[in-house]
């Protein structure tokens, strides 16, 4: 999932933003710890992890999150639901939803409902 700053448990009465901006020490560590702590997770290198994987959404609860995000969890995924690789894409191309309106923002990834297809997948 993305960090969420609304508490441990993705608590929605926490939701909020945690207000530190890009001179803030703290986020920059944050970050930091949270891009090594991604790479080792999925395998990958450090450099290739997503923005998306290293900050929160302003709400801390949104349900998307971007294809590259998606796409470098495949692998992991994959092998820890015993899943085609193939399969885990196809689903992640299902579940990715184009921008608002067709012009605002970027295409994601539904996690919710992603996650809820594995759940059905024998």
């Amino acid at each position: 999932p993305r960090p969420s700053a609304a508490g441990a448990g993705y608590d929605p009465s926490s939701s909020s933003a945690s207000n530190q901006g890009p001179n803030s020490e703290d986020l920059l560590k944050a970050v930091q710890d949270r891009r090594a702590a991604v790479a080792a997770f999925d395998g990958v290198d450090p450099a290739s992890v997503p923005a998306d994987a290293l900050t929160a959404s302003g709400s801390g609860l949104d349900p998307h999150i971007s294809v590259a995000y998606a796409k470098e969890q495949v692998d992991r995924v994959a092998k820890a639901r015993n899943l085609p690789v193939d399969r885990l894409n196809q689903l992640v191309d299902t579940y990715t939803e184009s921008r608002s309106l067709g012009f605002l923002g970027q295409d994601g990834v539904n996690v919710v409902l992603l996650n809820k297809a594995l759940s059905e997948q024998k």
